[in-house]
């Protein structure tokens, strides 16, 4: 007997129990959600929230989908990137207003700072999309993607300084304090670097100036996210300017299957546990690398997913499998982790210091300018210009957090590896160039 006959002979209140199981909030049946909530209230009665995997499913995906389904719920910006928007921003609020208990605070703070959760996201979306990528596609798109890159950075340069000195603000803190920030690659990877530097070369506390740079990180961050929800609705009115995740013209999956579900049921069990050990496995080589060497660790973890692809190291089956691990990763952790990310991450008394008129308008043409450059040079590279828009908006954003909520917002996390070389090759380039030329002119 199929599902809907074993519904038509199931008694009336049956059925209608069904109806409210099958009803989600995100992932979650409405019923497990209403029991979560309830949990969450108890063990925050009894002040005893731990901080262990479990009670972080649970909370991470209460308020991570709650979150995002209030955002798909607001007509218009609901295509523009609000589930990914409210899913990071509104925990940072109510942190900030003590509206989230201080025991979730604090479980969620610990198990996101001490479990690498963000880096193991990044692992499976990188590895999962790589091994699913057209060998020629991805080596040419590596090669091509740097030039709409390194033509966005410099008109954002250029743009930014220009709009900063015509509100009124001084060149050089302009140049240093607001544009630099925005394309330095995030938090720990920009900004905390280029404030050590910045305070090594000025003589000032390196925490003061943390401060000063951080609020043009996080806005900067907040609109690339806008921007490239808004790009995706464009890309659903003309999609001639979009590959919808592929960046070449002429893409096409190396995976030998015809359509995203055909693909997740062929990969078994075994073979998803395979894929996800493997994902692990680079991430580890390229932290190690990082330790031994100094290499940027998510960028050596994505070299070798290449290498092995371009090699065909990895089997078909294995290529499968990485493939469900993505899907698995970008429909259940995504919002999740944006939760995580907004709690223990986002500070929203940075991110308001930013609300200066002159400092709004600045940022939001470097990001403009940056996100623009990409999509007008895009077609002389034979690429989707609304692809490489999105990519390059990842250069100004929140480091991994942000390349998560602006390739989320923008529904293409199949463009998480380039997005890494935005963020962090594009980060590194601009913080080297930052701390010479401070340490020249100043």
């Amino acid at each position: 007997m199929g599902e809907a006959g074993a519904q038509a002979q199931a008694p009336g209140p049956l059925r209608v129990w069904w109806r409210f199981v099958e009803w989600r909030i995100g992932v979650i049946p409405a019923p497990v959600f209403l029991l979560l909530a309830g949990l969450t209230a108890a063990y925050v009665a009894l002040d005893k929230v731990p901080s262990d995997l479990l009670m972080n499913i649970a909370l991470l995906s209460l308020g991570g989908f709650a979150c995002a389904e209030l955002g798909k719920r607001i007509p218009f910006l609901n295509q523009i990137g609000t589930a990914a928007i409210f899913a990071t921003f509104i925990p940072s609020y109510l942190v900030f207003a003590h509206l989230i208990p201080e025991a979730v605070k604090t479980s969620v703070t610990d198990f996101t700072k001490s479990s690498n959760f963000l880096y193991l996201f990044i692992s499976a979306i990188v590895v999962g999309s790589i091994f699913g990528m057209d060998r020629r596609v991805l080596v040419s798109g590596f090669l091509k993607i740097f030039a709409p890159l390194a033509a966005g950075t410099v008109a954002a340069l250029l743009v930014g300084m220009g709009v900063g000195t015509a509100l009124g603000m001084d060149p050089k803190h302009t140049l240093f304090f607001v544009v630099i920030p925005i394309m330095a690659g995030g938090v720990g990877e920009g900004a905390i670097p280029l404030s050590v530097g910045y305070g090594q070369i000025l003589g000032v506390a390196s925490g003061d100036l943390l401060a000063e740079l951080l609020p043009a990180v996080m806005f900067g961050s907040l609109t690339a996210i806008l921007f490239s929800g808004m790009l995706n609705l464009l890309g659903k009115r003309m999609p001639h300017l979009t590959g919808e995740g592929r960046l070449s013209i002429g893409e096409v999956d190396d995976v030998p299957l015809s359509n995203e579900e055909s693909r997740q049921a062929v990969a078994s069990p075994a073979t998803i546990a395979a894929a996800g050990i493997t994902a692990v496995s680079l991430y580890l080589t390229g932290a190690l690398a990082q330790k031994l060497f100094g290499w940027p660790g998510p960028v050596t973890m994505l070299f070798l997913a290449v290498l092995l692809k371009l090699v065909r190291a990895v089997p078909p089956s294995l290529e499968e499998g990485a493939f469900a691990v993505f899907q698995f990763f970008r429909t259940a952790v995504t919002y999740p982790l944006l939760f995580a990310i907004g709690v223990a991450m986002t500070p929203w008394e940075k991110l308001m210091s930013a609300f200066h008129p002159a400092n709004i308008v600045t940022i939001v043409c470097t990001v403009a300018a940056l996100m623009g450059t990409g999509f007008l040079t895009a077609r002389f590279v034979r690429m989707y210009p609304i692809d490489v828009a999105i990519v390059t908006a990842c250069h100004s954003g929140q480091g991994g957090t942000g390349d998560v909520a602006i390739l989320t917002a923008a529904n293409r996390m199949q463009l998480m590896p380039f997005a890494q070389i935005a963020t962090r090759i594009g980060g590194a380039i601009t913080v080297t160039l930052a701390l010479i030329a401070l340490a020249k002119f100043h």
